[in-house]
């Protein structure tokens, strides 16, 4: 007597524990795959920068939103998928409500559409001759994931994680490891929070010493000659107070008349001024300091510890003020 293939399972209803099962699991994937080829993109940026690339954020903010994304997307796709495939197990016929079937072949589409537009890409750039290591690996990025995204779920519509629980199991491992470890990388480039705050209070005293000198040069200009000292700089009916460096146990800034048309300004800093030249994701242009990601004004780049500004007042190019007629 032939043996017969056993029938599939007939779909089981599809509850509404189902469809937010699905449509997380959806929301987790397009989070973790955004998160984490925005993540990997930004370390491509910092180990190959390019010079015609936007200076990149000194704080890491694209770093640090991924990096939390990351943490969050990640194992909640995981334990989405573990539900998901458990409840599988214990009632067969949740493999084919309708919501499994479209919830994969949209993830299947969009995969094979992700692969194909990054292949006409990488075709595209290197007819122009305009390839890079910097652009062939972020290619390389994209075409891995989606094609892991497609070649792992074509497995899961054809129940082979389902047979295979422990490969999946190792899987999820493996990929629960990638993410911290992409995590973990992130701390070497942008450094820990500690560090970002210290760099944050240094872009404070940058601005700070930014506004007196603006103040420094608009009081020569009003009365042709150089203040003694900032206090002078205090003006309650313009409204300008002396700013103080708001770092607990920083020493306050100074001031120092070097000769009738120069001065220094001084401040200590906790860390040099970031070199995040070409580590941006598009084409530059010039910018200035302190706005986060907008380039380095020259004028103000420092290094650690105690650091004075030496400026010297052009009278031709800041004449005093006419003054009125009597």
């Amino acid at each position: 007597m032939e043996n017969t293939p056993a029938a599939a399972p007939s779909a089981s209803k599809t509850t509404p524990r189902d469809f937010f099962f699905w449509a997380g699991l959806l929301v987790a994937l397009i989070g973790s795959v955004i998160s984490l080829t925005t993540l990997l993109f930004s370390y491509i940026n910092f180990a190959f920068p390019d010079p015609l690339a936007y200076y990149g954020d000194p704080y890491g903010s694209d770093v640090r939103i991924a990096m939390a994304c990351v943490i969050v997307f990640i194992p909640t796709a995981l334990v989405l998928v573990h539900l998901i495939r458990k409840t599988i197990i214990n009632e067969a016929g949740k493999a084919n409500i309708w919501v499994r079937r479209w919830a994969l072949g949209l993830i299947l589409f969009v995969s094979t559409l992700t692969i194909l537009i990054d292949l006409i890409t990488l075709i595209m750039t290197f007819l122009g001759g305009e390839l890079s290591i910097r652009f062939g690996l972020k290619v390389a990025v994209v075409l891995l994931i989606a094609a892991f995204m497609f070649l792992h779920f074509l497995a899961d519509l054809k129940g082979y994680w389902l047979e295979h629980v422990k490969k999946a199991g190792l899987v999820s491992s493996s990929i629960l490891a990638m993410a911290l470890v992409s995590v973990v990388a992130g701390f070497f480039i942008i450094g820990t929070p500690g560090d970002i705050r210290m760099m944050r209070f240094d872009e404070q005293k940058v601005s700070d010493l930014q506004n007196i000198q603006y103040q420094v040069v608009n009081y020569y200009q009003q009365k042709e000659e150089l203040p003694e000292s900032l206090a002078e700089l205090s003006d309650p009916i313009s409204g300008f107070v002396l700013p103080v460096d708001l770092q607990p146990g920083s020493a306050a800034y100074r001031y120092t008349v070097t000769g009738p048309l120069s001065f220094e300004l001084c401040a200590v800093f906790n860390k040099p001024t970031p070199d995040t030249r070409g580590q941006g994701g598009y084409p530059a242009r010039d910018m200035s300091y302190p706005s986060p990601g907008m380039g380095v004004d020259e004028n103000w780049q420092h290094e650690a510890g105690d650091i004075c500004f030496t400026r010297t007042i052009d009278p031709e190019r800041y004449p005093a003020f006419e003054k009125p007629l009597q």
